[in-house]
């Protein structure tokens, strides 16, 4: 997807394990499907998996889980990620790396979830958990800031997007949302990037919340999005209502939801099918709700 990608394999994976891990070395390394684009991930033998960042963009998020994981984790009422190794760069991969414990669970399937309702309540129940968590000390969020931030590459989008989406609705939605009135609290934790590649359900429970690349203090809102790129139009009043989010609130949420899907078609039409499909997802159902 990027000219700035490196090239990561199994057998990469193995020589590097072999040299810094060697208590590991010899377990079995699967390459896992994923529609991710910053991190490339194998399985380790039976418990761990290896994370490993494809581009340059992607390698402060390897000190950043590091360091905030072990914090927040403990703090969460859903299993995240647990670090286990820090690995460094070498044997021709040239950034650092890390190994977490393996997680159990499958990322959900879009209009195809077992009990939308319920996974609702728990996807409210980890965001409410994670805005508990004292802020002091957080850094800023990487979609913290406020929605007009964003205004710029929100409209460039819309433009190529010109003969693939209704211009005209979309940015009616969009500029509805720039008029909510900004967050006027004390700046509280975010996932930033609760997709449905970021979850893991197990019998239609939320069982885990992976890739905190993106976490966070800021506004609250971006954490709805999965409202909208998740979860059915029929549960998201249940996700509203659990997670106590007003008008205001709810209305950045939605635009999150409309510019990070609106920004990433274009990118992702030819390169990413998964995520491009997800995001015609959710402007379809943004546009339905509005009509």
């Amino acid at each position: 997807m990027r000219a700035d990608e490196v090239d990561v394999d199994a057998r990469l994976v193995e020589r590097l394990i072999a040299g810094q891990f060697p208590e590991w070395a010899g377990l079995p390394v699967v390459r896992l499907r994923s529609s991710g684009t910053e991190n490339a991930m194998f399985r380790l033998g039976e418990d761990l998996v290896v994370r490993l960042p494809r581009h340059p963009g992607a390698v402060d998020d390897v000190a950043h889980e590091l360091r905030l994981l072990p914090r927040l984790g403990a703090r969460l009422p859903f299993a995240t990620p647990g670090p286990v190794g820090a690995g460094v760069a070498g044997e021709g991969f040239p950034w650092p790396w890390a190994v977490y414990r393996w997680l159990d669970g499958a990322n959900p399937v879009v209009d195809a979830l077992d009990d939308p309702e319920a996974l609702a309540v728990d996807l409210a129940a980890f965001v409410t958990a994670l805005r508990r968590i004292d802020p002091a000390d957080g850094p800023a969020g990487y979609r913290g800031g406020p929605l007009a931030t964003r205004d710029r590459l929100t409209r460039e989008a819309i433009a190529q997007l010109a003969e693939r989406v209704d211009t005209g609705a979309v940015t009616a939605v969009w500029e509805e949302s720039l008029r909510a009135p900004e967050h006027a609290g004390a700046p509280v934790w975010a996932h930033g990037d609760l997709s449905p590649g970021n979850v893991l359900v197990d019998g239609g429970r939320l069982a885990a919340v992976i890739d905190f690349g993106t976490v966070g203090v800021g506004d609250p809102a971006v954490d709805l999005i999965v409202a909208w790129n998740l979860l059915p139009a029929q549960a998201r009043g249940i996700f509203r209502e659990a997670v106590g989010a007003d008008e205001a609130q709810w209305a950045r949420g939605r635009g999150w939801a409309l510019s990070i899907s609106l920004i990433q078609l274009p990118f992702y039409w030819e390169t990413n099918p998964p995520l491009a499909e997800n995001s015609r997802h959710v402007i379809k159902e943004i546009l339905t709700e509005r009509a």
